[in-house]
């Protein structure tokens, strides 16, 4: 896959965002898009609680929280198969790390002080979630997923 898939995808998860997507929400049409996971765009309502870090929580990062939906959407298992539901634990574990590592949280509040839906918060966001979209792009690349 080429930079300009990895780019493509950083714009159009910043893009959703701007458009008034939260951050899980932008991931998951972004990639849906992208990939074509063939899903049924209502189901992005499975992932409107998960922005704001389950719904200003503060906790999970919806961008991360979005990008395992879309894990899962690639790799989950359908099946009570221990070997399969192994394959997306790892591919989960692996793609949190690296979120953490390149951002230097997991934790909403703690990659967005800024009180919810300021200007602030929003600038940041937007960095976060089209960020976020390369980032996961580059690992669906890298592990061979698509």
């Amino acid at each position: 896959m080429s930079e300009d898939k990895v780019l493509a995808a950083r714009n159009a998860a910043g893009g959703k965002f701007k458009e008034g997507y939260n951050c899980a929400e932008a991931i998951f049409l972004s990639f849906n898009e992208l990939l074509d996971l063939h899903m049924d765009d209502d189901l992005v309502r499975i992932t409107s609680g998960l922005g704001g870090g389950f719904g200003h929580a503060g906790c999970a990062c919806g961008a991360l929280t979005g990008s395992v939906l879309v894990l899962g959407a690639l790799k989950g298992r359908n099946s009570t198969d221990i070997k399969e539901r192994d394959v997306i634990y790892t591919l989960a574990e692996k793609y949190h790390d690296l979120f953490e590592e390149r951002f230097g949280s997991t934790c909403c509040r703690a990659l967005n002080p800024h009180p919810y839906d300021s200007q602030e918060h929003l600038k940041t966001c937007l960095k976060i979630t089209g960020n976020t979209g390369k980032l996961l792009m580059q690992y669906i690349t890298d592990e061979e997923l698509v």
